[in-house]
C-alpha cells in the first residue's frame, strides 16, 4: 500500500488539470498515490484524467457516486489507500517537496494528526488585498523547528482557529485513521474544510503546520468557495458558534462577550440561536458603558477583572492589535486562554 494518498476532487478542470497534475508527480517523495475523484462529468477534463491513469501507475480514477465537493471528498476518503491523506485541488500547484517536508514532521511527531504548509496566491493580477492578508495571517501561524516544545505550531493553531480556518485546506496531509473516527467530511450547511477541523480540535488532535510555502493555491473569481452559499461569512460564524457551544461553552448557558461591533453582534445571533446568551458585554466603546444590551450589562476591560469570575468569555473582535491587546489585558490578569476565554473574529 502507498504511503500517502494524495485526493484531488476534480470537476471542469481541463483548463488547469494538467499543469496541477504536473507538480503533484514531480514531488521528490516517493511510495504515494494519486487518487483522481472525478465530480460531474466533462469530456475534456476526463480525457485528461484518462491520459494521466494510462501513463504513470501511481494515479487512480474514480468517479464520485454523489453530487458535489463533499460527497466526492467522502468517496475519495473511502478508497484511499495510504495511512496519510493529503489534500489538493485540480487548479492549484505543489511544491517539489511538499509531501516529502508534511510527511518527515509527522514520522517525526507521532502525535500529531496532521499538518498543513504556508500558501502563495497566484497569479498576482487576481490576487486581492483580501487574499495577500489573509496569506500574511496564514504565514504568521508557525513553531519554531528549534523549538523542543512546539516545533510545529500546534498551540498558534489552537489559539487561532476562531479567527479564520488556520491551514488552508488544499494544504493538509492527515491521517486517514484520524479522518475516518472524527467522521470524515459532512454537509451542515457551512464550509465543510472548517468544519473538520475545528471537530478535530475539539476531539483533542494536535494541527500543526510545516512553516515553509510548499503550495500554490489559484484565485480566481469563480472558486467553489467564492460562489457557493456554503463558504458565506453568516455560515463561517454559525460552524464557530456550534465549535463554542459543544466546547468552551458546553458548561454553561451563559458567557462574557468581549466586542459588540459588528463582529461580535453576528457572533452573538448564532450562538443565541444555540441556547447561550452573554451575561455580561465588555466594551471600550464609551457610548456604550453603562447600557444593559438585551439583559447583559456593558462595561468596561478594567470592571470585568475587578468582579469574579462567573462565566467563560468569548472576545469577538476585527483586527490583529484589538486581538492583541485583549489576550495582554486578560493573561495579565491570570486568565488562561483556551480554559477561561477563547479569541474569534
Amino acid at each position: 500500500m502507498p504511503a500517502v494518498t494524495v485526493m484531488i476532487p476534480v470537476r471542469a478542470a481541463a483548463a488547469t488539470l494538467e499543469e496541477a497534475l504536473a507538480s503533484v508527480a514531480a514531488q521528490s517523495a516517493e511510495d504515494f498515490e494519486v487518487l483522481l475523484v472525478e465530480d460531474g462529468r466533462d469530456e475534456l477534463t476526463s480525457e485528461i484524467l484518462q491520459a494521466w491513469t494510462r501513463g504513470d501507475a501511481r494515479f487512480r480514477w474514480i468517479r464520485s457516486p454523489g453530487d458535489g465537493l463533499i460527497d466526492a471528498l467522502a468517496a475519495g476518503l473511502a478508497s484511499a489507500r495510504g495511512d496519510l491523506v493529503a489534500r489538493f485541488d485540480a487548479d492549484d500547484r505543489m511544491h517539489p517537496d511538499r509531501l516529502a517536508q508534511q510527511r518527515e514532521a509527522l514520522v517525526d511527531d507521532p502525535d500529531l494528526a496532521g499538518v498543513g504548509c504556508h500558501v502563495r496566491f497566484f497569479p498576482d493580477a487576481d490576487v486581492t488585498d483580501g487574499m495577500r492578508r489573509y496569506e500574511s495571517w496564514l504565514a504568521s501561524i508557525r513553531g519554531d523547528p528549534h523549538d523542543p516544545q512546539d516545533p510545529w505550531g500546534v498551540s498558534r493553531v489552537r489559539r487561532e482557529a476562531f479567527i479564520e480556518c488556520p491551514l488552508a485546506h488544499p494544504t493538509w496531509l492527515m491521517r486517514r485513521g484520524v479522518l475516518v473516527g472524527a467522521g470524515g467530511y459532512r454537509d451542515r450547511g457551512w464550509p465543510e474544510d472548517y468544519d473538520l477541523l475545528l471537530r478535530l480540535l475539539g476531539a483533542g488532535h494536535r494541527l500543526g503546520v510545516v512553516p515553509r510555502v510548499l503550495h500554490e493555491w489559484r484565485e480566481a473569481p469563480g472558486r467553489h468557495s467564492r460562489t457557493h452559499a456554503r463558504y458565506a461569512e453568516t455560515r463561517f460564524v454559525a460552524c464557530k458558534a456550534e465549535a463554542l457551544a459543544q466546547g468552551l461553552l458546553a458548561g454553561s448557558e451563559r458567557y462574557v462577550l468581549w466586542g459588540h461591533g459588528p463582529t461580535g453582534r453576528r457572533l452573538r445571533a448564532a450562538l443565541a440561536e444555540l441556547g447561550r446568551e452573554p451575561a455580561l458585554i465588555v466594551e471600550v466603546h464609551p457610548r456604550r458603558l453603562g447600557q444593559v444590551i438585551g439583559g447583559a450589562p456593558v462595561i468596561s476591560p478594567e470592571a470585568l477583572l475587578e468582579r469574579p469570575r462567573e462565566a467563560p468569555l468569548v472576545a469577538s473582535v476585527a483586527g490583529a492589535d484589538a486581538r492583541r491587546h485583549i489576550r495582554n489585558h486578560l493573561e495579565r490578569a491570570g486568565w488562561v486562554e483556551l480554559r477561561d476565554f477563547v479569541v474569534a473574529a
